[in-house]
């Protein structure tokens, strides 16, 4: 009778330690999942920030100087495009790669921009440009900060998840890998400055 007591006592413990280890592998999954959630909406923050700008940049700009329509329709579309990707959480690894398209496009067209409106030396002699060109200069420090973190967050967060004996609580919970920002293709070459 006592070895059967002993036994279940020990059997008992077994299993309270395996909830436990349970418990708080879900739960640290959890708080790390909104981490990755939490970085995201900063990305998205201050993605905003630059599209916000944009439409005071392109009203400045179209204001000082006439010049090809063609760059303030590529930025006015770019900017429609990014608007248009929009997550509720972290994506996964191709709503990212759309996101980052998106994203890529607006870019672009903002440097075309840019280079422009180095042919109008009075424009960038105005207070309200050279305003706004550095706002917008801020605001892709921050963009580069934000993707840095949201890097870092879903790097603990995938190496929680892969971890044994995590991964399984993962996989049985539904926790899916999380997707970096990775480099646009041709970013490893540096950039040719012509005068």
């Amino acid at each position: 009778m006592k070895i059967a007591a002993v036994g279940c006592g020990v059997l008992l413990l077994i299993a309270g330690v395996v909830a436990m280890i349970g418990v708080g592998g879900y739960n640290r999954l959890v708080t790390l999942d909104e981490g990755v959630d939490s970085a995201w909406g900063q990305v998205e923050n201050v993605y905003q920030r630059r599209a916000d700008l944009i439409p005071n940049l392109v009203e400045t700009v179209k204001g000082a100087a006439e010049f090809e329509q063609e760059t303030f329709t590529a930025v006015v579309e770019a900017r429609a495009k990014v608007g248009q990707v929009n997550f509720e959480q972290a994506p996964d690894a191709a709503q990212m790669q759309q996101f980052q398209s998106a994203q890529d496009g607006l870019s672009s067209a903002l440097a075309r921009l840019l280079v422009v409106v180095e042919r109008y030396p009075d424009l960038k002699a105005t207070n309200a440009f050279r305003d706004l060109q550095v706002q917008l200069e801020g605001t892709e420090n921050r963009i580069a900060t934000e993707r840095h973190r949201y890097n870092e967050v879903a790097r603990d967060f995938n190496t929680v998840r892969r971890s044994f004996p995590t991964i399984f609580i993962a996989n049985f919970f539904g926790f899916e890998a999380k997707a970096y920002f990775e480099a646009t293709e041709g970013a490893e070459a540096p950039p040719v400055v012509e005068f």
